[in-house]
């Protein structure tokens, strides 16, 4: 089990880590292989663009049971205030303040989930998967920063109830003490080179919805988000699972 660390003043987040109403993205429904024959290794095989030097950091979150507005209010960011850009122009938007708490997120639906797709952090954060999953809701995140550090999360209801690093399950069994492993992430074997696929394909076989790489070229609902000393304060339990 992993916390997240918030970067000192002044420092980069990403050197130390990494349908409703007014919606501007449309539905883009996808085939499951959830309920099919695919088998893992497709599955991972499907995902190898997650592991390629391109994009070089995200954040993909797939939430079920909530609509666009909220999975943004969730995040910190307002459903009023959003316009459409591609994943490329969020990068380049926030390098220009890379020492700012300056954070953007995308949205998009699909086959009834929200995706949020970050180049940053938020979707990381324990607070922020209970905030996006509470009353009934399900929460899944897959995390890579510039650094090469690595995180998944899940939350049901509220509640995290998994959060790894996969790097670390990698070496698992010569570990003292040995990582745990939440219940939906086991018989995963995780390897170095395909540890982003394997991640993206646990969470494809837990929520149900595949995530589509077009969709970083695509132009989807982005909004600003607030500054994590503006959603949690200086509680530490926000960052805590």
């Amino acid at each position: 089990m992993i916390t997240r660390a918030k970067a000192a003043p002044g420092q980069s987040r990403y050197a130390d880590r990494s349908v409703g109403c007014g919606a501007m993205t449309p539905d883009a429904p996808r085939a499951s292989d959830q309920h099919g024959p695919a088998k893992w290794e497709d599955l991972v095989t499907r995902y190898a663009w997650a592991d390629a030097d391109e994009p070089d950091a995200f954040t993909f979150s797939v939430i079920a049971g909530k609509t666009e507005d909220e999975v943004i209010q969730a995040f910190g960011g307002d459903p009023r205030a959003s316009r459409l850009m591609t994943f490329a122009e969020t990068v380049e938007e926030q390098a220009g303040h890379l020492y700012e708490d300056y954070e953007l997120l995308r949205v998009v639906s699909a086959e009834r989930h929200v995706i949020a797709i970050e180049w940053g952090y938020y979707g990381s954060i324990p607070e922020i998967a209970r905030r996006a999953s509470v009353d009934g809701g399900e929460f899944f995140s897959v995390y890579r920063s510039l650094n090469a550090r690595y995180q998944v999360v899940h939350a049901l209801d509220g509640r995290v109830d998994g959060m790894f690093d996969p790097f670390e399950l990698e070496d698992a069994a010569w570990m003292e003490p040995e990582p745990e492993v939440p219940a939906w992430a086991e018989g995963v074997a995780f390897h170095m080179e395909t540890l982003c696929a394997e991640s993206f394909a646990l969470m494809e076989r837990t929520m149900g919805v595949a995530i589509d790489p077009g969709w970083m070229d695509t132009a989807l609902r982005t909004v600003l988000l607030a500054s994590p000393s503006e959603l949690f304060g200086q509680s530490e339990a926000a960052w805590l699972s």
